[in-house]
């Protein structure tokens, strides 16, 4: 008897077992996970005002855009978040329908697709993240040439820009603000040979511990990454918008193709660019995609507007379509 009524039981769990997930979430967001950039505060905050279960997801970029394509002839997710580079993919790629959010129109037209198609929601800043404490006495550098100063040798840190996305976003940064262009990497290429006369450490991932630590004092680095160590961390850390200038990277949402619960993820997409929902970003220190007015106490956590004046945007697909040109030139020449 008590076998049979297991059996029915688990037979009961079978059925019930498919339906389960979608009473669990009202709208699906792939790559929202909630370690990054407090995507977990921002669902609590949509469950709270909107009433709408997210649930978590730790796909990165790449990864979203690939299932979201895997899925195109029956859709699951609803909203896609990416690196710019990957937004723009995923239009070419057919994989999002135009959705232009409540307040699309305060966002810089250099954020968001034309037509719609995806929309920054926040930024970071590429610059120098720097622990005050392993320079030795040092100045902290101001400009992207005085790291080519012998007082820095081996101090300085950049991730390879021919496999990590940060690289090449610091390799652009460089390039652009000491004269270059998509069209033209001479000034990117430059700076890298000199430096090399200052032996660079040149890792693949990211080494966010080794500037903790004092092992690698400057890297080329996000301004989140920086503040997180300046607030979060024990030590003296610093973030610097060098003084020839760098350039945004945005992070953008876009609207999934025939996704399954749209009117429900337009609300979201709403919501990511409303004046509380854009606050909620800098609780990781990320700079929101609207010019907001920010608490002072979280204003007084960055750096002044007139240093971010110095951060451009830019064409990133022009930077994606020149990156195969500036990476073939970076490993014939420098590495």
């Amino acid at each position: 008897m008590k076998v049979t009524r297991l059996a029915l039981a688990l037979l009961a769990l079978c059925f019930l077992a498919p339906s389960q997930p979608a009473k669990a979430a009202d709208v699906i967001c792939y790559n929202c996970p909630p370690e990054w950039a407090d995507w977990a505060s921002m669902l609590k905050a949509i469950k709270s005002d909107l009433g709408y279960d997210i649930p978590h997801d730790n796909k990165n970029s790449g990864q979203a855009l690939a299932q979201i394509l895997a899925e195109k002839s029956n859709p699951v997710g609803d909203i896609g978040y990416f690196g710019v580079t990957f937004g723009m993919k995923a239009k070419a790629q057919g994989a999002l329908d135009p959705y232009k959010p409540a307040h699309w129109n305060d966002v810089p037209a250099g954020l968001k697709d034309a037509d719609g198609y995806w929309t920054t929601i926040h930024s970071g800043t590429l610059g120098l993240f720097v622990n005050k404490d392993a320079l030795g006495g040092k100045p902290v550098p101001a400009c992207w040439k005085d790291l080519l100063k012998p007082d820095y040798k081996g101090m300085v840190g950049y991730l390879d820009p021919s496999s990590a996305a940060v690289g090449y976003v610091g390799a652009v940064a460089v390039n652009i603000a000491l004269g270059g262009s998509s069209a033209n990497f001479e000034p990117a290429i430059s700076f890298f040979k000199e430096l090399r006369k200052n032996d660079p450490m040149v890792p693949k991932q990211t080494s966010y511990a080794r500037v903790v630590s004092g092992e690698m004092p400057i890297l080329f680095d996000y301004d989140f990454n920086a503040y997180r160590a300046k607030y979060s961390e024990k030590g003296n850390f610093e973030f610097v918008i060098p003084c020839e200038g760098s350039v945004v990277f945005p992070y953008v949402v876009g609207l999934v193709k025939n996704a399954p619960d749209q009117e429900k993820a337009k609300k979201v997409m709403d919501y990511l660019l409303s004046d509380k929902g854009q606050a909620i970003w800098t609780n990781a220190y990320l700079r929101p995609a609207r010019p907001i007015e920010l608490p002072e106490a979280v204003k007084s956590r960055f750096l002044p507007d007139s240093d971010y004046a110095r951060a451009k945007s830019v064409d990133w697909g022009d930077m994606e379509n020149a990156q195969k040109g500036f990476v073939d030139r970076y490993l014939a020449e420098i590495r």
